[in-house]
């Protein structure tokens, strides 16, 4: 059973074109339990994270190779908080990125992630 977090809707969770990877938005949602743990944004940063090296493993790449990133956050007072987490997972170059605050987030959440990588 994959630990990858299912699709909530009707969508991919990728799709690979040529030698880019496109990854849907990732929530920070258990991908055993099926539910959002955390009720901080380090937390769910950290459980976002997880789950987009799961997805990296599966399709055999790793967070260098990630070219963009689009950061969803409900409020964008951890925005501090959200860049510790994120940036540790960053061992080379990091990747460009864009961050909204947006108004709600599917499940409640604080966080999510949608990335490219290059292969």
């Amino acid at each position: 059973m994959s630990k990858i977090p299912a699709a909530i809707g009707p969508y991919a969770t990728y799709r690979e074109v040529g030698d880019l990877i496109f990854v849907s938005g990732q929530l920070p949602v258990n991908g055993v339990t099926g539910e959002i743990e955390a009720t901080d944004i380090k937390g769910q940063t950290k459980q976002v994270m997880e789950n987009i090296q799961l997805i990296l493993n599966e399709v055999g790449a790793n967070f260098d190779q990630i070219v963009k990133t689009t950061c969803f956050l409900s409020d964008l007072s951890g925005f501090v908080s959200f860049n510790e987490v994120y940036g540790s997972y960053f061992t080379n170059e990091y990747p460009a990125r864009s961050a909204f605050q947006v108004a709600a987030l599917p499940k409640g959440a604080l966080v999510e992630i949608e990335f490219v990588v290059k292969k």
